[in-house]
């Protein structure tokens, strides 16, 4: 048990104006295990909402210690931060923190979460407009009594708003919210704090409760390894898009013992553990594999292992990017099997490949819906000296009489199904309908950045306005065009304007990398827009299930690599043979 604190929590208010202050001259630090952040623009409106109706925001709990000079990342705000004796560090209430200090500074509208306006006229917080209008005034220009009087002033039009507009600039700068400040040396209590004020309250994900007790030292957080800076490693290096922390954190236990559910706060602290019955994977001490191992040791071989399944789903299964992924625990089982098996013949790779896409369509439905269930059973098929038995195992484990197939006329980006005929769409070699060149990976990388999902590379065809109730879901209507922003608008009309700068012959490559043709192109020039979206859906009906029968390859027997079939000459029969 913790010794506990040296003094007790002060409590104390901050008012909005003081806060702010603070933060923009670097006297507030987030420490490095926080979670990112994960507000988007309708949080931080609803905040300021609660502000102005005068309701409760919550507390802060706050580390006062030194910290050193340094150059801080706040949101959208980059502060030289000097040298301090006393630093308040954020235990809790980061979010809040970090988007009231972007959203009130000018330099926070570079990220669009925190581009907030006024508009005086409805008396509600709005999205920055684009270009300046009278009656949508900034939130930093209302934050700062001067430039709200010099804002009337070039705009004496709506004068009669003064009043209303200084009255929200001051209970926004007097808005007051309490706070706990702690004052303690041994950063292994604040860990505490942080460990128990998520069971107390607002539940964080597993990922952030693990990165928060196993943080690592706040002096040499630059080099020390993270669950984020793995997923931004791997994205960098491979373009696979970032991974979420979850997923990270499944993969890197997935590689120290086949539960990945386990007790995560002993996760480095005891070094014998006992394994659990394969006939019922009831837990009894979770199995460690690799037992003394530290977490520098296994988050640098848990990025090593997840990068070599990353690059397995990219060349061999067909998989670009993350947001493609049908699955995200294929991935941590894959993370598994290439963490004890990081050298695979091409059999082997082969017989991989077929079992991810027969586990795809399958999902975790055979495992009773469950994806922890799924996890599980095909992690605890992964033997760590056993490559053969461990693919013949998992190939067994998703067999199934009758395999579901997508939904072409349910696109959801979201969705496995969907993301799957998105990757039968990128088997194509989708090209340029303005330079006919073929995407590359690197562009679709470009087009999602750092997206959840493949929906901003996935283009309408017909605007959905002129498409009948009926066919608005379907897949015909859609087409994988990880453009850049400007070069193309909406699809239908390019296509319906030809080939342009570009041959017949290239054109019809272009159509075919779509699964169009002129036929089809003819149909959208007559307004045909039903037999249009009839004729492409079954084109990409039958595109779909050529790429999953070339993929699942259900007609061949699962049989392992020769080697493993050859005896060695002590081994084989010797009936038969004469002594002379």
């Amino acid at each position: 048990m913790s010794a506990g604190l040296d003094t007790r929590p002060r409590a104390t208010t901050l008012d909005l104006e003081e806060l702010t202050e603070m933060a923009w001259n670097g006297l507030i630090r987030v420490p490095h295990f926080q979670r990112p952040l994960r507000w988007q623009r309708s949080d931080v409106i609803r905040l300021f909402e609660s502000i102005v109706l005068g309701y409760p925001v919550g507390s802060f709990l706050l580390w006062s210690r030194p910290a050193p000079a340094e150059q801080l990342k706040l949101g959208a705000l980059r502060i030289q931060a000097p040298e301090t004796s006393r630093a308040l560090w954020v235990v809790d209430g980061q979010q809040r923190i970090i988007s009231l200090a972007n959203a009130l500074h000018p330099d926070g509208a570079k990220d669009s979460r925190f581009a907030l306006a006024y508009d005086l006229r409805n008396r509600q917080f709005i999205p920055l407009p684009s270009t300046e209008e009278p009656m949508v005034m900034p939130l930093p220009v209302l934050f700062d009594l001067t430039r709200v009087l010099r804002w009337f002033t070039t705009y004496p039009e709506v004068a009669h708003l003064v009043q209303q507009a200084n009255e929200v600039t001051r209970t926004l700068r007097q808005f007051k919210i309490p706070a706990y400040e702690v004052v303690q040396e041994d950063p292994r209590v604040l860990q505490d704090i942080f460990d128990r004020m998520n069971n107390f309250g607002k539940r964080l994900s597993r990922a952030e409760i693990f990165s928060g007790l196993f943080a690592g030292d706040e002096a040499a957080k630059d080099s020390t390894s993270t669950l984020d800076r793995i997923a931004q490693n791997i994205d960098d290096d491979l373009g696979f898009g970032l991974i979420d922390n979850d997923t990270v954190l499944q993969a890197v236990l997935a590689r120290r013992g086949p539960d990945v559910k386990r007790e995560i706060r002993n996760e480095f602290g005891i070094e014998e553990k006992v394994g659990l019955s394969r006939r019922t994977h009831q837990p009894g001490r979770a199995i460690i594999e690799f037992p003394g191992e530290d977490r520098d040791t296994a988050y640098a071989l848990g990025e090593e292992a997840m990068r070599r399944a990353v690059l397995f789903l990219q060349s061999e299964a067909g998989v670009p990017h993350f947001s493609m992924l049908p699955y995200r625990h294929l991935l941590v089982v894959l993370t598994r099997l290439f963490a004890h098996h990081p050298e695979m013949d091409p059999r082997s790779l082969l017989l991989l490949r077929r079992w991810f896409w027969r586990a795809a369509l399958v999902g975790p439905e055979v495992f009773r819906g469950s994806t922890t269930g799924a996890i599980r059973f095909l992690n605890y098929a992964v033997k760590p000296h056993d490559l053969t038995s461990s693919i013949q195992e998992m190939h067994r484990l998703v067999e199934r009489p009758e395999v579901p197939m997508p939904n072409l006329e349910r696109f959801r980006s979201n969705e496995a199904s969907t993301k799957i005929v998105l990757c039968s769409w990128w088997s194509m070699g989708p090209r340029s309908l303005a330079t006919g060149e073929q995407f590359a990976r690197e562009d679709l990388s470009f087009a999602l950045q750092d997206r959840p999902t493949a929906l901003d590379a996935v283009r309408y065809i017909v605007s959905r306005y002129s498409v009948p109730k009926e066919y608005r879901l379907w897949a015909a209507d859609r087409i994988l065009l990880p453009v850049t922003d400007g070069e193309v608008g909406m699809v239908e009309s390019p296509l319906l304007n030809g080939p342009g700068q570009l041959t017949d012959q290239q054109w019809d490559e272009v159509l075919t990398s779509h699964c169009l043709d002129g036929a089809m192109i003819q149909l959208m020039r007559s307004g045909d827009v039903a037999s249009f979206l009839v004729r492409r859906q079954e084109g990409l009906g039958i595109q779909l299930g050529e790429f999953l029968k070339s993929r699942c390859e259900w007609e061949f027997e699962n049989t392992p690599p020769i080697s493993e079939l050859i005896m060695d000459d002590d081994e084989e029969s010797v009936v038969g043979v004469s002594d002379g």
